[in-house]
Order: structure tokens, then sequence, then C-alpha cells
């Protein structure tokens, strides 16, 4: 795994180059001999197999773009989650990061951060429509290609809806772009995403991020309680419209930011109709009247460390600070001695406290519905705290809980903290994954990684696919199926599989050496005896297979000899004249035959369902459109048509009307006319239609 350029991984796909090195994956660019094209596969770094943490936001990736299809996200076409090895294969795009480019470009073009942010807001929109919140936009995770199109990558921490997760207090994101809520290990949403949004507009028009320091701690405390610089103050340059809009995104207070991605999106394109128009957002967070030192304290630091969140080493120019008066920090030191002080004197209260909590009993909970769970608030149990987990299962119903983390019966205190609940989201039907090219092993073991079981191989010779790989599947493949849906790989059994051989060709050969050439191959040998005076005798004249498994029965096809029919026959004169009389008889018969074929006359009756007085002709046609017969018939009265039958024109004919008033025609029936098994007499088939002259009246008398 340390070297894998020139490898090919999966049978499939041909690992060509390193293009990213990350702190969690290598990035490289590899061949798709499935499919004839390039694709980017993410492996996860050895050194971090057997870390949970980092599996879980790789999988977590695969996850969130499995489910999501639009052109401003990059697409995820397969994964692999093997003990040695997992991958992501994602669509190879072309281009450089937004953040590379923002460094080269060191202050964008407001036209083209608003082209930028419309097609990263269109992402997010269809994300969010799915019920996936990013958590990590960055402008280090959004690709930009050369015609200038967006794509969003790297889902690694999103959450999902049934993501469900109460009281969490873990930092998760890039510090200098997360929200305050995600800095304080809050509940984040689609505002989340919304914000870290404004703070990318706000680096891209100005050149530098509104919140830096030299520590993540820091940045983090900066985008929790101080107010942000205006972009104008930077760039007096800037549209005050694109201004307003940024400085609404990046609101402290969530429920003050654009609610929705469609929301930013509107203000967006009204400000491209009218880059003069403003909208009157103003920044006022009323920063000294809001109560930060409890946010503070939830704050983690170490967990922003553990989660590798490390400001980036190229952020621009820093902005210039004040000099901060002496008095200020003298305060703000001695709030920080009270404040200690007060939490010291609650942290000793809260210990002697601590032996009057009540020990509670853990009930079993499995079998139980997570709404009911929900709504327990009596007594005993109302301060216990729950983390949910959602996992398909065939045993359980939806939402009926399966697993939990504390075992019943355990006593604990009632103010114990949270137990994790594992709940059954239903049975859930997975996509068949396209294993078609691979070989057995690794088409089994792709479709094991995707959660099916029940597996099974059947052979089948395809001479244009490589010896061994599967040619077929059943069901088909990218259809949906339970896990346990029994699922039929078709694996091709050519001459390069080590079990299949070429059957000797043994046609033409006595049975004795047939017999021996086909057993000293490795083949068993049935043998089928006729007599057929019409080809040689006493060799072989067909056999059943040309490739077959090693052992198996080759059928072949032997003409045995006859000695009365291989007896030399000289005929003398009465042999002679008898054979001449037999064909002479023949003869006249066959003529006898086609004589009465020729004289053969058929009539066909004809009788119209109307009565008019339109004049008509009625005419057979045979096979090759040649009218063979015609005659004029009146309404009302009963007629009849002879032709001759020609059994050489297949014996199909037509019978057609036409009425000579108005000239229309229109087809009256048909008929088959077949020799009969002696060979004179004649089976007829008639099928007609008085209807028919309806067809071709005009209409037009009262």
């Amino acid at each position: 795994m340390k070297n894998l350029i020139g490898k090919r991984v999966d049978e499939r796909y041909e690992i060509l180059e390193l293009i990213g090195v990350g702190g969690m994956a290598d990035v490289y660019k590899a061949y798709d001999v499935l499919k004839s094209g390039y694709v980017a596969i993410k492996v996860l770094k050895e050194k971090f197999l057997g870390n949970e943490e980092f599996i879980y936001r790789f999988r977590n990736e695969s996850k969130a773009n499995a489910s999501l299809s639009h052109p401003n996200i990059v697409r995820i076409f397969d994964v692999g989650f093997g003990n040695q090895l997992q991958y992501i294969v994602m669509e190879y795009v072309e281009g450089v990061t937004l953040k590379e480019y923002i460094e080269k470009a060191k202050v964008l073009n407001w036209k083209d951060v608003v082209h930028f942010t419309f097609q990263i807001l269109r992402g997010l929109q269809h994300a969010h429509d799915k019920g996936i919140v990013h958590r990590d936009i960055k402008p280090q995770n959004i690709m930009l290609l050369e015609d200038g199109t967006v794509k969003i990558m790297d889902f690694g921490i999103a959450r999902f809806p049934k993501d469900e997760k109460i009281n969490g207090k873990k930092a998760v994101g890039s510090v200098h772009y997360i929200s305050p809520e995600q800095a304080i290990g809050g509940i984040t949403d689609f505002k989340s995403d919304i914000y870290s949004v404004g703070i990318i507009m706000y680096e891209m028009l100005t050149g530098r991020l509104p919140f830096d320091g030299k520590t993540p701690e820091i940045v983090a405390q900066k985008q929790i309680k101080d107010a942000v610089i205006s972009p104008l103050e930077i760039n007096p340059n800037l549209p005050q419209g694109l201004v307003d809009i940024i400085l609404r995104a990046i609101k402290k207070k969530p429920q003050e930011r654009y609610q929705s991605a469609e929301e930013m999106l509107h203000d967006i394109d009204e400000f491209k109709q009218n880059p003069d128009m403003t909208f009157g957002y103003k920044y006022f967070d009323d920063i000294e009247n809001t109560r930060y030192f409890g946010a503070l304290n939830d704050l983690n630091m170490s967990s922003l460390q553990n989660r590798n969140i490390i400001p980036n080493m190229r952020q621009g120019i820093k902005p210039k600070r004040k000099k901060e008066k002496l008095v200020p920090i003298l305060i703000g030191v001695a709030g920080g001695f009270f404040l200690l002080a007060v939490v010291m004197i609650i942290t000793f209260m809260v210990g002697r406290g601590r032996n009057s909590v009540e020990d509670i009993e853990i009930p079993n909970f499995v079998g139980t519905n997570i709404e009911e769970v929900k709504v327990m608030n009596n007594g005993k149990y109302k301060d216990l705290g729950y983390t949910v987990t959602y996992e398909p299962s065939s045993k359980y119903n939806t939402g009926t809980i399966m697993e939990q983390s504390i075992k019943p019966g355990t006593q604990v205190k009632s103010n114990y903290g949270n137990i994790s609940f594992t709940v059954s989201s239903g049975i859930e039907k997975k996509t068949i994954p396209n294993v078609i090219g691979m070989s057995f092993k690794a088409a089994e073991e792709k479709l094991k990684k995707a959660g099916f079981i029940d597996i099974k191989r059947v052979e089948k010779i395809d001479e244009e696919m490589p010896a061994g790989a599967v040619v077929g599947i059943n069901p088909k493949a990218l259809t949906e199926a339970v896990y346990d849906t029994p699922i039929t790989l078709y694996c091709n059994a050519s001459l390069k599989d080590e079990n299949v051989l070429k059957v000797p060709n043994v046609i033409g050969r006595t049975l004795e050496e047939a017999k021996e050439e086909l057993k000293s191959s490795g083949f068993e040998v049935a043998v089928k005896e006729i007599s057929d005076p019409e080809k040689t005798a006493g060799v072989v004249i067909s056999q059943n297979k040309e490739k077959a498994t090693l052992g198996s029965t080759v059928e072949i096809v032997y003409n045995v000899k006859d000695s009365k029919k291989m007896k030399k026959f000289i005929p003398n004169e009465d042999d002679i004249n008898s054979i001449i009389k037999k064909e002479q008889q023949k003869d006249r018969k066959e003529q006898q035959k086609n004589k009465h074929l020729k004289e053969q006359m058929i009539e066909i009756p004809i009788k119209s369902s109307v009565k008019t007085s339109d004049p008509f002709h009625v005419f057979v046609v045979d096979s090759q459109n040649n009218i063979v017969s015609e005659t004029s018939y009146t309404t009302g009265k009963v007629s009849t048509i002879a032709f001759k039958a020609e059994n050489s024109l297949n014996g199909k004919y037509k019978i057609m009307i036409k009425n000579d008033k108005n000239g229309k025609t229109a087809q009256y029936g048909d008929i088959k006319v077949i020799l009969g098994e002696n060979g004179y007499d004649l089976e007829r088939k008639i099928n007609l239609n008085p209807n028919a002259f309806l067809k071709t009246l005009s209409f037009d008398e009262d």
C-alpha cells in the first residue's frame, strides 16, 4: 500500500500518479480499465486503518456522495472498504482548489465571486434538500475547473438527517470557516454551511480571513465572540449590496442568517440583475450583552486539536489591530480571576452534593420504539440523556431500539449522562454494484462489502471477455435488492481457465482412435451409433463439444459399417427395366399432381352486409399483387368469384372490392391454399368480411 503507483486496485483501477496529499488520505489519478476513462482514487492512509474516527469520516464521505448527483458536487463512482485498503473512486477533475486560486489572485473580482458563490450555493441546496449538512465548507474543499465550474468535495464530516445526536460537545470543521455553533460543539444545520459560504466570500473579496490567530483556540474564540470588520473597510470599492449579503450570511446567531441556500441564492440573483441595489442588512450582534463565558466553557479546545483542526499556513494578510488600552486588560484579568473562583466554588458544591444523587437501574430498552423513549420524562429517568444511531435491520421494525450501550440492570447515577441507542431504520434495499469484468473473488468481495450475503458462481463461456472474468450477473447490476437476495455471477470459463481445455477434433477418425485421443486428453467418452448411408461409414461424423471442463464427458457420433449396404451391387437387364419402370411411374404421378393443381378452381362467395345502388368490382390478387380474377357485383345478391390456385405462389391471395362510383377500395377477405398430404387435395383457409363494403360507401345520400 505504501507504493500504489503502477498497481491495479480491485483488478480494475490502474494507479498512474499521486495528485494530492492530505492529512487523512492520499489522492491518485487512475485509469478505469472497465469503462476506459480516468478517475481519482482517494485512499485512506495506512496509519489510520485502525482509527475508528477516521474510518467513520472516510465512509461517511462515500455515504453522503452516494445520495447526491449534481453538477456542482464531485461524483463518487465506487468504494472499497477492505482490511488492508480503503478507497473511494471519484470523478477526476482537472483544476485547482479555490484556496489555491485565492492565494494566487490575492483579491478576486466581485463578479467572479458572485459566479463562484452561486454555484457553491446550488450544490449545497441540492445536499440540503437531501437532508445533508456538509459542515466543512472551505475553499480547500472546492475544486475550480478551467471553464469556471465549481465542484464541492469532501463530505467526510457531513451530518445526515438520521444522525440524531443530543447534547453533542465536540467541535467539528476547519476552525477558520466554522460557524460559532460548530465552535462550541452545538447543533449544526443548513445555516452552519451558509455561515461558511459567507466566510469564503469575505476571503475572496478582501484577500484575508475575517478571524485569524496564532492557535486554533484563539480563532475559535474569535468566531464565537468577536465582531467582524466590514469588507468595505478593507476594500472600499465593493458593491454595498454584495457586502450586505455577506454580513447577513455570517451573523453570529443562526436565526438571523439566511435560513436556506435557496434564500441566499434569491438575494444573489437579485444583486446580479441590479448591482447597485442594497438590502439594508447590518451586522449588529450586541456583543457586549451576549453571555459568551458559558459558550467558551463548553468549548473543548483539546477536541479541536484531536480532530486535526489545524490553521492554514497560508491565510493571507492579518488585519492590523489597534493598541489595546491598559484598563480593559486589568478589568479582563480581574474578571478572569473572578470567573475562576466562581467555577471552583460551584465545583466544590457539586462535589459535596454528589452523594445525594439518586442511583438508578438501567432498564432494557431493546424492543422499545424510540418515540416512547423520547417522551420518557417521568421521575428518576428524566435527567438521563441519550444519542441515537440508525442502522438497517430485517429483524426489527423501523424505529425499534436494537442495542443499548449500557447493559440492562446496570446501576448508574441519575445524572450519568448519555446512553447510546442503535435504532432500526427498517429493511434497507441496497444497490447491486457493477462487477462485470472483475474476477469472481473480487466481485464476491465487492458484493459482500455492499451488504449481500448469498452469492454463487455459474460457469459460462464468453470468448470476448478475459478468463475467469464475470460476464453476467442476476439480478442486474445497479438495481436494488434486499441483503439476502440470491445473486448469481456468471464467470467466463474460457480456454485460459486452468480447468477448461480444448477438445481434440476426432471427426473422421475411427471409433478406437477417437476414444483413445479423447481419454488421453482427460475427457470421458460417450458414443452414439447411427447408420447414415449418405456419409462415410466406420468413422466419427460429429462431436458435441469444442471446449470442455477437464474430466467432463464428450459425446461423439459414430457411423457404423453395414455389410449389406456396403455390398457391391451389379444390376442385370431385368433389374434395369424394373428401375426404369419405377421412374416412369413416379414421373407420371408427379405430372398428374401438377395437372390437378393447375386445374383446381377456387370459388369464393360474395355477399355484402349493406344494400346500395353503387356498382362494385371484386378481384383476386396473388402474393405478387397480380390480379388473377375479377368480376362485377351488385349488393343485395349472393355471387361468386372463381380463380385457379397456384401453389408455386405460396398459395396466398387477397380478395379486394372497389366502389366504381367513388373509386374507394377495401379488402373483403383472404385465402390460403395449401397442398394436401396426399399431394392432390387442397386445404383451404378462407377469411371473409362482408362489412368491408361499408368502408367504400360515400354516405352522400339521404
